[in-house]
């Protein structure tokens, strides 16, 4: 039985109605959506003359820049599976991205090519500037028929970070890209063609792959793409130029927003500002609306979703509510045994809907634990619920959630031991300003004293090895790591030494 193909369906009214209407910016340039439509024909041509063929792996290794979406779209329309790895992972999770994918092409950007090659060997290569592929020598005009995917054929994979630190593959099908836009984008957030749209979150993570390209693509609004890391100055800037009526960010980037502030209030063009990625403090929420005068429309949801199935109304958002179920998803709270719980109890949350990935790419047994056979996904969170709002509590597990991403402890100890001075240490969470953030326990070697120079030497070594959202927060020094009767390291043990507000990066105690 065939599906829609998602690339045809997001494009056909566009192609028809506005086809000279901008559907990016990127700095100062436009990309209309009928270029958007030729160079993501002349992509598809591409793959097809390089002997990809439908249900092929495809890593888009690109940042956020016009080739970003003609990749996509090409992948799409080819139906090549579109792997959205994105410029900002490691090496080594890139190369385990690329062999784990099984993936016969890799999409790099000019400034990341050479490098790119060194990391995923044996795998042919695709090199692109901002605007898309290098080479030139294909006619769009000769792809003329898209691929007519089946109903279990996948469009594309997001790769999440797992307990063990590597990432897993999600695979999804053409319908998440859609399907969203009529959950989310229609009847919670009545977006319409006249928005400009602007998300700091990546292509390559759920949240901004469908904010930045299913939402304007359907609407046939315009999005705004930024290749660099979202820093206030840029953020701020574009906001004036642009003018995005729509803006999806995550806690932090709301927070360094206020805090750059020196005048009583902002005046900001947006419309409706949008939160994600992890618990939104509601002293931030209060600090928001009162600078800005608008409320900030928190939500959550998952890789394993697509994108959020829960999320507050706009006009009815309430400060520390992740929102209400989103039309189109089922939720249950149930405790340990699997029983649902009363509302205002705690519970696990399992989240069913259409948009869900049917398993993990190379991972039956996690499959099993978290896709579970009634429909409902598994998704690790701890939430309550009251009126028919719900309140997250926390991870059931000890992954650490930074601005979307999410950090394993074991990548950031790995990196901490390499040290000479530490001969043992734990990672686990600790709250900076209400937000979740890395912390270290270290526990030196002998020999070794604590010093503040001790301590900003360790961050620096973090910060040569680690991208920023994984590098600690707040360094303790012990002298034993709590443990269980097993000899396993007690998280919960590390966290009850935290009784206070963290200080800033690189600082101890």
């Amino acid at each position: 039985m065939s599906t829609p193909n998602a690339a045809v369906e997001l494009m056909r009214l566009n192609l028809e109605c506005r086809p000279d209407k901008a559907a990016y910016f990127c700095g100062d340039h436009a990309l209309t959506y009928r270029d958007l439509d030729l160079a993501g024909r002349r992509f598809a041509q591409l793959l097809q003359a390089s002997g990809i063929t439908p249900g092929e792996r495809v890593v888009i290794a690109l940042p956020d820049c016009f080739a970003f979406p003609i990749a996509f779209l090409g992948c799409l329309l080819t139906g090549a599976m579109a792997v959205a790895a994105g410029s900002s992972h490691r090496d080594e999770d890139l190369a385990h991205i690329a062999s784990d994918s099984g993936a016969r092409l890799l999409v790099s950007h000019t400034e990341d090519a050479r490098h790119h090659a060194a990391i995923c060997h044996g795998i042919r290569q695709l090199v692109c500037n901002d605007y898309g592929p290098l080479t030139d020598d294909v006619c769009p005009a000769a792809f003329t028929a898209p691929h007519q995917p089946s109903t279990g054929d996948f469009a594309y994979m997001l790769y999440s970070s797992g307990s063990t630190g590597k990432p897993k593959g999600i695979p999804h099908r053409h319908a998440s890209l859609l399907l969203p836009c009529d959950f989310v984008g229609d009847k919670v957030l009545g977006i319409t063609g006249d928005d400009v749209i602007f998300s700091t979150s990546k292509l390559s993570f759920c949240y901004g792959l469908i904010n930045s390209f299913s939402l304007p693509l359907h609407f046939g609004a315009t999005a705004i793409l930024y290749p660099g890391k979202p820093d206030v100055r840029s953020i701020l800037y574009i906001i004036k130029q642009r003018k995005p009526s729509i803006f999806f960010s995550v806690p932090t980037v709301f927070r360094h927003i206020a805090l750059s502030c020196a005048e009583p209030e902002i005046k900001l063009p947006m419309r409706l500002c949008c939160s994600a990625g992890e618990a939104l403090p509601v002293a931030l929420f209060k600090e928001w609306q009162r600078l800005t005068g608008l409320e900030i429309i928190d939500g959550i949801g998952a890789s394993e979703l697509s994108h959020h199935f829960i999320c507050n109304p706009p006009g009815h958002a309430i400060a520390g509510s992740t929102g209400r179920v989103v039309p189109g998803y089922r939720v249950r709270l149930v405790n340990d045994n699997g029983n649902d719980v009363p509302s205002g109890s705690e519970g696990n949350l399992l989240v069913s809907g259409e948009t869900r990935a049917p398993h993990y790419w190379n991972l039956p047994e996690k499959s099993r634990t978290t896709m579970l056979p009634d429909g409902y996904t598994r998704t690790g969170d701890i939430f309550w619920e009251r009126d028919g709002y719900y309140y997250y509590r926390g991870r059931s597990d000890d992954m650490i959630k930074v601005d979307a991403q999410w950090v394993s402890p074991v990548i950031v100890e790995e990196a901490l031991r390499s040290h000479p001075a530490v001969v043992e240490c734990a990672v686990a969470a600790v709250s900076v300003c209400g937000l979740a953030r890395p912390g270290a326990f270290v526990v030196l070697a002998p020999g070794m004293e604590q010093t503040p120079g001790l301590t900003h030497e360790l961050a620096e070594h973090l910060k040569s090895r680690l991208p920023d959202y994984m590098c600690p927060a707040r360094f303790r020094f012990l002298d034993d790591l709590p443990r269980t009767s097993t000899g396993k390291i007690k998280r919960s043990g590390l966290r009850e030494h935290i009784h206070h507000e963290a200080p800033s990066s690189g600082t101890s105690e």
